[in-house]
């Protein structure tokens, strides 16, 4: 996904079951804390909780292709929504409408009850982890400062009340160690970090996550989504986490979105990862395979067609035969 600020992280400026029942019909899993700070802006006068994001008879091509068509979709404030598909199954392009970067074909998307719009400050999103090198002249707290003070024009002014808030985003994503390092000598973990602190600036009601785990090592990627999953039960934020891989956040994961050939299911993990069911959605037999904790699905076709593969690192074309979610496709998306 392309943004101003594409390497150095972005602020919100960039920013019936599972056989497509209609979209919100499973229950949701609420977190331990509830809610506080943005609340006011999530609920109604009757004090229900609004839809944090609803796509409603949404339909997007590219390419001369449908990406997906018909997608009801209702998202909780504290949801958690994984969005699997394999390369140019149309992942990216969701969030790019949601950010009001790119027009939908067909019907519309709701943040808060309020039309989706480019710029919104609802709405954080934390880009995929890509080095940044060692000679940028930014320090960790300069990155999450554009957070805080990014959309505005001109040289950014940082007054008492903007330090004193990146003080307490850097503390919020365990970043205050390395706060005043440059940014170029920092591990991709500890990068990201410092994206996830940016992005939770505004006190988003939702917040956007595009692969965020790629080529971070284990520890970091269960860092890095440990911070996104507390923020969403502590505050109540809604997260679409599109993903390669869904074990790193399977237990996080309350429903899954799942793209492919134009079509879509969504429902829990439960009923979305089942042989039975991606066999339908992908036209061939498809197995899926759970061990030690971990999915894995074998026998796919490969990705959507006019669409070039992209290696994953590991000799492996994504998308290809015998393994998804298990298997990188950070698709165009």
């Amino acid at each position: 996904m392309s943004s101003p600020n594409e390497d150095l992280g972005a602020t919100a400026e960039t920013a019936g079951g599972a056989s497509a029942r209609p979209a919100g019909a499973e229950g949701v899993s609420q977190g331990a804390s509830r809610p506080r700070g943005a609340e006011a802006r999530r609920r109604g006068k009757t004090g229900a909780a609004a839809s944090a994001l609803q796509l409603s008879g949404a339909k997007l091509g590219f390419g001369g292709r449908t990406l997906w068509d018909g997608l009801d979709l209702d998202v909780r404030p504290g949801e958690f929504l994984a969005v699997l598909g394999p390369n140019g199954s149309g992942k990216t392009s969701l969030l790019k409408t949601i950010l009001g970067q790119q027009q939908l074909d067909a019907g519309s998307v709701h943040v808060g009850g309020h039309i989706a719009r480019r710029g919104d400050r609802r709405i954080g999103y934390i880009p995929q982890q890509k080095l940044i090198p060692a000679g940028t002249p930014m320090r960790g707290r300069d990155l999450v400062a554009l957070g805080v003070n990014g959309h505005r024009f001109g040289i950014p002014f940082t007054g008492k009340r903007e330090r004193d808030e990146v003080d307490r985003l850097l503390a919020d994503v365990g970043a205050t160690a390395y706060g005043n390092d440059p940014v170029g000598v920092l591990s991709g973990g500890e990068q990201q970090r410092l994206r996830v602190g940016q992005a939770l600036a505004g006190d988003p009601l939702l917040l956007l996550c595009d692969e965020p785990l790629l080529s971070l090592d284990l520890q970091h990627q269960r860092g890095v989504s440990e911070l996104i999953d507390r923020r969403r039960r502590e505050h109540d934020t809604a997260v679409v986490f599109v993903t390669h891989d869904v074990n790193p956040v399977l237990g996080m994961v309350d429903r899954i979105l799942y793209l492919a050939g134009g079509r879509f299911r969504e429902g829990t993990p439960d009923e979305v990862l089942r042989a039975d069911v991606l066999s339908e959605l992908y036209g061939t037999p498809v197995d899926v395979l759970r061990t030690g904790g971990r999915v894995v699905v074998v026998g796919i076709p490969e990705s959507e067609p006019q669409h070039h593969h992209e290696s994953d690192g590991s000799g492996a074309v994504a998308g290809a035969p015998t393994r998804l979610p298990d298997v990188r496709d950070g698709g165009a998306r």
